[in-house]
């Protein structure tokens, strides 16, 4: 996330997150919502889009009724993430120092104390939780608690564990794609799961793959884990997982009929198995980029990489044809 930092006329206070009194009572701002906001990474809340997926991909958005809860699910998660955010930056802050972006961050900088972050995020949180239980019930909560419990264990602990911290962040994405289809009821294929999952490691591989490159000797100093990975290791895993991915939504589009007849062609299916294509060609360019170093942060590369938005468009039009044409 973009930003200045607060104090940035005296550097070693800024990164060393102190302030004096006096700078404090100067700067009511910094304990104001837009801190909060920035420190809720709103960049990152496109991320919460995948909580339509399941709904999507079964039919259901063309429905009101479906389509409102599955996005009051996906407010949930974003009240939820943020949350996360707020309580991970206070445990990560002395890490985030010694990053040249996560620097800027509102706690880390200084601008965010630790205990209003703390209470923010934990009011974040209860709303999340409350608000599942009343759209959906039980199947909703227990999926947003999940991901409230595996984020709080992440940034207690599991993040020093290798490989257990790669499930731990990719079961963040996962658990979005699911909320959607049991806020909607719906039965999820496995195929659907497979591709979120095998999906999901390849990103978080790969982010960790950049993080080693970009930081070079400070990685170990951001991310005590990333003293751990090598190379050879991460690339390992980001081929199996996106040829899995591949595999699994090969077998998602092809499941949806049993044989394809050119002589009596059904559109419908055709176009939800002519979207295979496209979502090859983004893994490839997507492996291409974390080759090359980038996708420190996924969103980013994202929100950056025109090709990349092109083909998952043409991803999702052809689905959509599939699925509701």
């Amino acid at each position: 996330m973009s930003g200045t930092l607060a104090g940035s006329q005296d550097p070693p206070a800024a990164l060393s997150g102190t302030r004096t009194a006096e700078d404090l009572a100067g700067r009511g701002q910094a304990t104001g919502l837009h801190v909060l906001a920035r420190a809720a990474r709103p960049r990152q809340w496109p991320k919460n889009l995948l909580v339509f997926a399941a709904p999507a991909a079964a039919g259901s958005l063309a429905q009101p009724a479906p389509l409102g809860r599955a996005g009051l699910a996906a407010l949930l998660f974003l009240l939820a993430s943020a949350g996360t955010y707020l309580v991970n930056d206070v445990v990560d802050a002395p890490a985030d120092r010694a990053h040249p972006h996560k620097r800027l961050r509102p706690v880390a900088s200084g601008e965010l104390a630790p205990r209003r972050a703390l209470a923010a995020g934990s009011a974040l949180a209860a709303a999340a939780l409350v608000g599942a239980g009343l759209l959906s019930g039980a199947g909703l909560l227990e999926v947003i608690a999940a991901y409230l419990a595996t984020s709080t264990a992440y940034s207690l602990l599991l993040k020093r564990v290798p490989i257990v911290e790669l499930g731990c962040v990719a079961s963040g994405f996962v658990l979005r794609a699911v909320a959607g289809g049991v806020a909607d009821h719906l039965a999820i294929s496995g195929w659907f799961l497979a591709v979120a999952c095998a999906g999901a490691l390849f990103v978080v591989a790969g982010k960790r793959s950049a993080e080693l490159r970009q930081l070079g000797p400070a990685a170990v100093a951001h991310r005590l884990v990333l003293g751990w990975y090598r190379p050879g290791l991460l690339a390992t895993l980001r081929l199996a997982a996106g040829l899995a991915a591949a595999v699994a939504y090969g077998l998602w589009a092809f499941s949806r009929a049993g044989h394809l007849d050119l002589g009596d062609v059904d559109l419908d299916d055709l176009a939800v198995k002519l979207s295979l294509l496209p979502f090859l060609v983004g893994v490839l360019l997507t492996e291409r980029a974390f080759e090359r170093g980038e996708g420190g942060a996924p969103e980013e590369l994202a929100l950056r990489r025109h090709d990349l938005q092109v083909l998952a468009g043409a991803c999702v039009l052809l689905v959509a044809i599939g699925v509701y044409a």
